[in-house]
């Protein structure tokens, strides 16, 4: 199998420019504000990675998943993502230990488990599957999960920029407003199937 660069490119630059509008984007941000941002990058781009292999390997079999249950478990997450969140903003704590959850593990798996279950179905899930049909499985492979990975690098180094400059309770308040936004718009998205 040849690989051909421009199948890369143009599953990177679909990829990419669907992603970086998406909820996704923004659930990075905000775990970039409150954890580790290198750690949540290993966890999202891990997940990133799965999605990329699945939507190639079974491109259309994804589409016959419930999306709705898909949907509910993934406002429920974000949901929670607040509760986190403004739960941690009462600290009185304003050092940088407070605004950073530490150990590998529990960051990661956060991280990987929240992009995991939102992205079932998502658009580029679809657009990926729909790219690996007619352009190929590896360079779709390789464009997608490199535009994945890099909307997660770049909505992690403004989180951290964001977090060095505006104070710990206000980013995790705006945080936890997005997340809660983001609750609501997949729980709404859930009942317009």
């Amino acid at each position: 199998m040849t690989l051909d660069p421009l199948a890369i490119v143009t599953a990177f630059g679909l990829i990419f420019l669907a992603e970086l509008p998406d909820k996704t984007m923004f659930a990075s941000l905000a775990m970039g504000t409150r954890m580790r941002p290198l750690y949540v990058w290993f966890g999202t781009s891990t997940a990133f990675i799965v999605h990329v292999a699945l939507a190639v390997g079974a491109g259309s079999l994804l589409g016959l998943l419930p999306q709705i249950a898909v949907k509910l478990v993934s406002a429920a997450l974000f949901a929670f993502g607040a509760f986190v969140l403004l739960r941690g903003g009462d600290d009185d704590e304003e050092d940088g230990a407070a605004r950073t959850v530490t150990g590998f593990w529990p960051v990661y798996t956060t991280a990987f488990t929240a992009v995991f279950i939102s992205e079932w179905g998502d658009l580029t899930q679809i657009t990926t599957a729909n790219l690996a049909a007619t352009n190929g499985w590896l360079p779709t492979a390789i464009g997608s999960a490199a535009a994945l990975m890099s909307v997660s690098a770049l909505a992690l180094l403004v989180g951290r920029f964001i977090a060095q400059r505006v104070p710990l309770k206000t980013v995790q308040r705006i945080g936890a407003a997005c997340m809660a936004a983001l609750a609501v718009w997949t729980l709404t998205e859930a009942f317009t199937l």
